[in-house]
Parts: C-alpha cells; sequence; structure tokens
C-alpha cells in the first residue's frame, strides 16, 4: 500500500479555508482518491477538553509549553490515518500572549512530513469582511493593517516549513464567489489534474 500523501493547508480567518477544503475534498472522493480531512484545532481541542478546556478559542489562550504538547499529540493521530490523501487543515501560526506562536514548528513537522503546503489567501478588504460576518466563532476584531500584518506571517511561517520539508509551497487566491476556481488549483497542485 502507498504512503499516504500528507497536504497542508492553512490560511488566517476569513480566508474561506473551510469551505474551499470541503470542495477540494468532494473533488478527491469524485474521482475516487481516498481522502480525508483533519482539522488541526479540533484535534488539538479534542485532547484539550481531557484537561477541562470547554472552548476551541481558548486553545489559543494556553501556554507555549501546553499548546507544543498538544500539538504533537494531534500530529501523531494525523500521521497514522492512512488515506491516499490526508489533508491538514490548520493555521501557520497562533497569536498567544508571548507573540506568534508557530502552528507547524519543527517538533509537528517532523511527525507530519507534509508533501506539500497550500496558503489559502484574499485581499485583505475581503478577509475583514467576511471575519465581520461572521458570528459562529469568538474572533478577535482586528484592522485591515492587522490582516495584512497575518497574511505576511503566514507566508514567512510557511517559507519556513517549506525549506525545513524539503516540500513545495502553493499560493491560492479565493477571491469573492470563486470558491470552485481556488478549489481546482489545489486539487492540481497535489498532483491530481481535474481536467474534468
Amino acid at each position: 500500500m502507498a504512503e499516504s500523501r500528507k497536504v497542508v493547508i492553512v490560511g488566517i480567518p476569513g480566508v474561506g479555508k473551510t469551505t474551499i477544503v470541503s470542495k477540494v475534498l468532494e473533488m478527491l472522493k469524485a474521482k475516487k482518491i481516498s481522502a480525508s480531512v483533519s482539522i488541526f484545532g479540533t484535534i488539538m481541542f479534542e485532547e484539550a477538553k481531557k484537561n477541562g478546556i470547554k472552548n476551541r478559542d481558548e486553545l489559543r489562550k494556553l501556554s507555549v509549553p501546553e499548546q507544543k504538547k498538544l500539538q504533537s499529540m494531534a500530529a501523531r493521530r494525523i500521521a497514522s490515518i492512512n488515506d491516499d490523501v490526508v489533508i491538514v487543515d490548520t493555521h501557520a501560526f497562533i497569536s498567544t500572549k508571548e507573540g506568534f506562536y508557530p502552528g507547524l514548528p519543527h517538533n509537528v513537522l517532523e511527525i507530519l512530513m507534509p508533501d506539500i503546503f497550500i496558503m489559502i489567501t484574499s485581499r485583505p478588504e475581503e478577509i475583514y469582511n467576511r471575519r465581520m460576518k461572521d458570528t459562529s466563532r469568538d474572533r478577535d476584531i482586528v484592522s485591515i493593517d492587522a490582516i495584512k500584518k497575518e497574511l505576511d506571517v503566514t507566508s514567512a511561517m510557511l517559507s519556513t516549513c517549506s525549506i525545513l520539508c524539503g516540500s513545495p509551497i502553493k499560493m491560492v487566491l479565493n477571491s469573492e464567489g470563486k470558491v470552485d476556481e481556488a478549489a481546482k488549483a489545489i486539487v492540481n497542485g497535489m498532483g491530481y489534474n481535474n481536467g474534468s
């Protein structure tokens, strides 16, 4: 049996990552490729709940050592999945009181060994508007300048991950109303030509 292809997809809140990842999964399954999505934060939260954390948004308020431990636990769970494609839906960083903490530190990369990194991005104004409309999460209110900084930090973190793993990065723009196009670009980036 061939080894699973690990695809890390990152994007800051408001780029439309969850919607696009769902569409990518549909496209892969239509091609008869066994694929699954592991939402890194959800798996971390499942582990954190055992220690009394009650809300996923509380994860980013944990100390760096606590986050590091939870990240390793989540990475081991994901690494054990045997689908043809394992999509790891995550963030390149977490804003903590100590500063920007990498969502994919070296210990996590060593466990996951990703084959490709995909960064979903959007225009900062679109991200701002999407965040303002999202009432499903306890999000911090930020300015467009802060969103630009988050995009820069994501790009820098992902570049470092790429160097450490020797795996490529693909940047995919999610323009308003263009989810299908963004998903096709990701499927193509994985090496599954979507010429359907």
